[in-house]
């Protein structure tokens, strides 16, 4: 680049300018290179659109996941000119929830930056619904959505039918944090509140940015680009208080039995959970999100534990005296709506977020890095006597033995041969059956596992069998249904190549069938295999369990998945058959095709017990409320 005859043009803020400051940055490698060597003056006259998406790269955001529409043509165009200059990258969707969901995965599970951009509208509502999946999880990313004008000229096509101000704006609000850009001058405390919530060390989640139609246009004069905020990076903390610290030491050194709760906020911090659950003998109980936190072979891992638990992680809850919780919330099912700890007398709680920190009554608090805590735990712990080793011995020998039926019961569910099935009128493989097929085919090839909500999710999170975190994401703090479908999408835009797994059911599927679509569209190499048995099975299985009998969760619409999915050019329909060996062999099939596969198995769903892998805790739903919710008026913590 000759700098001196085109540093002129470098200034000026329409298409010309911005093609010239796009090169200098590809030129450069990024945009503070292109600073540094003087490609770029530090003060522009930039429209709020490019002077945004400058904002983004400062913070390590350059891909895009977009559907652009009326409300977005302007931040269109500029990412047009950058991309084209190889500075971002942008991913076309058909559906703002399949959108959304493919951004989340991004995020969650190759860990890369990202923003999605919708138009006004349907489109950001659809967006924002989809956004509940990383909101529920703890996911940052940036949601872009255009807004109507700010002069007030008279209703904008799509806006909300009521004439009152920012209500797009008061809407994500209420997800998460939000912010309108009325005035483009803005941008600055609007990127700065963005990296605090996109970048939170604790709780991040997603950060909507609406921008007005008429304001992505204007002009930010003389805008100083070492103004626009970098990326948060907070510091880790630690418990100050070293008086709280020796407490919880002798408080776990008194106690036997001892039952670690592990959220998802743990999944980080496996090595020095495992050596804190080592040290003071505590029985682990894992989320649906923190599988993989202990191996699944260690002794003291008694797997998941909650409505939909297990037979050890649920004896250890209901017979553990002393709760060490770490990164939790306490959702419902993860905590049988506060009754699952019947015996427990006192809550030790490390978590960084003071209303998790404190949910529990009775709770010695320890607030801080969940690393940085527990290495400090450890080393309260070296200083005090273990008075009760011999009696945490037999606690730990109980949940063993607790934990060899609950695999005993797996292994026998898991060889379950087929069964017939009334609606396939002939006999099809078992969800246990089939689920721990994929999963040990998984963990043969060392693809990611996605697991979409319903059936499959609790059968899913029952059965895996996880040595370490980010084998398995199941999306279980919103359970929102088509999300393992749209995840596989990500993997054709993440930097790593990391395969991925989706195990989907046919209602789940059939919420983001486009999905395909779009994850042949950017180049995903992936399966997605659809464990069909016509029903929302988690439902029926409820109403039989309150009811007595199912009602309206089924239809009599035959779907031929295999042709769905071989119409989308690209994608390899495989029939998974009504055996392991034949779904092994689709599998196999799957795994070599240079591009996406779908197979379809179909599974049994009906009212014997050994169709599925049963629950074992309480919940607070339905004609059990009374009972929950009088044992939790008689709970302690």
């Amino acid at each position: 680049m000759n700098q001196a005859s085109d540093l002129p043009l470098a200034l000026l803020p329409g298409p010309q300018g911005q093609a010239v400051r796009a090169q200098a940055i590809a030129t450069a490698g990024s945009l503070q290179a292109a600073l540094e060597q003087g490609l770029l003056p530090r003060r522009l006259d930039l429209s709020l659109s490019e002077a945004l998406v400058l904002g983004l790269l400062k913070q390590g955001v350059s891909k895009y996941l977009a559907i652009f529409g009326h409300g977005s043509t302007d931040l269109g165009e500029v990412l047009r000119i950058y991309t084209e200059a190889g500075v971002t990258q942008v991913y076309n969707f058909r559906n703002e929830v399949e959108m959304a969901h493919a951004g989340t995965a991004l995020a969650w599970a190759w860990g890369e930056p990202c923003a999605v951009v919708t138009s006004i509208g349907p489109g950001a509502l659809q967006a924002m619904a989809g956004s509940l999946a990383a909101a529920s999880n703890g996911v940052g990313l940036y949601h872009i959505y255009g807004d109507e004008t700010t002069w007030g000229e008279g209703y904008n096509m799509q806006q909300l039918p009521k004439p009152q101000q920012h209500l797009y704006g008061q809407m994500t609000a209420l997800m998460g944090q939000s912010y309108v850009l009325h005035t483009p001058q803005a941008l600055r405390d609007a990127l700065r509140r963005g990296t605090q919530c996109v970048h939170h060390p604790v709780k991040p989640g997603p950060f909507y940015l609406l921008l007005p139609i008429n304001t992505q246009p204007q002009v930010v004069h003389g805008l100083h680009l070492d103004a626009l905020p970098e990326a948060l990076r907070a510091p880790r903390t630690e418990v100050a208080d070293g008086s709280a610290l020796q407490q919880a030491a002798q408080v776990l050194r008194r106690h036997a039995r001892i039952v670690m709760k592990v959220g998802g906020g743990g999944r980080a911090f496996a090595g020095p959970l495992r050596a804190l659950a080592e040290s003071c003998g505590a029985a682990v109980v894992l989320s649906p999100g923190s599988t993989g936190a202990l191996p699944d072979a260690h002794p003291q891992n008694m797997h998941v534990g909650g409505s939909k638990g297990s037979i050890s992680g649920n004896h250890a809850m209901s017979n553990a005296t002393l709760l060490l919780a770490i990164g939790t919330r306490a959702v419902c099912q993860s905590d049988c709506s506060g009754i699952g700890y019947p015996k427990v007398e006192q809550v030790i709680n490390i978590n960084a977020d003071l209303a998790d920190l404190a949910h529990y009554n009775h709770t010695l608090a320890l607030q801080g890095d969940i690393g940085a805590v527990v290495a400090q735990l450890l080393a309260a712990l070296a200083a005090v006597p273990d008075a009760q080793a011999q009696a945490r011995a037999q606690w730990l020998e109980a949940c063993a033995a607790s934990k060899a039926a609950w695999k005993g019961f797996l292994r026998e569910r898991q060889a379950t041969p087929p069964l017939f099935d009334e609606v396939w009128q002939r006999p099809v493989l078992t969800q246990p059956v089939a689920i721990k097929t994929v999963c040990d085919f998984a963990r043969e090839v060392g693809a990611i596992k996605f697991f979409d909500a319903g059936d499959v999710q609790a059968n899913g999170f029952q059965t895996v069998e996880d040595d370490a975190p980010g084998q398995t994401y199941t999306e279980s703090g919103a359970s929102y249904m088509g999300f393992a479908t749209c995840a596989v999408t990500a993997a054709g835009m993440a930097r790593t190549h990391q395969y991925p797994i989706a195990f989907t059911g046919d209602g789940s599927f059939m919420m983001n069938p486009q999905a395909l679509i779009s994850a042949v569209e950017h180049g995903a190499r992936g399966t997605i295999v659809v464990f069909d048995n016509r029903r929302m099975a988690a439902i029926s299985s409820l109403q039989h369990a309150q009811y007595g009998r199912d009602f309206r969760t089924n239809d009599g619409v035959a779907v031929d998945y295999l042709q769905l999915a071989a119409s989308v050019k690209g994608v390899l329909a495989l029939w998974g058959g009504e055996d392991i060996a034949s779904l092994r062999d689709a599998l196999e099939r799957a795994h070599a095709h240079d591009g996406l596969a779908l197979v379809h198995v179909p599974v049994y769903a009906g009212e014997r017990p050994e169709g599925g892998l049963g629950a074992y805790g309480s919940w607070n739903v339905g004609n059990w409320c009374d009972d929950v919710q009088r044992r939790y008026l008689a709970t302690v913590i």
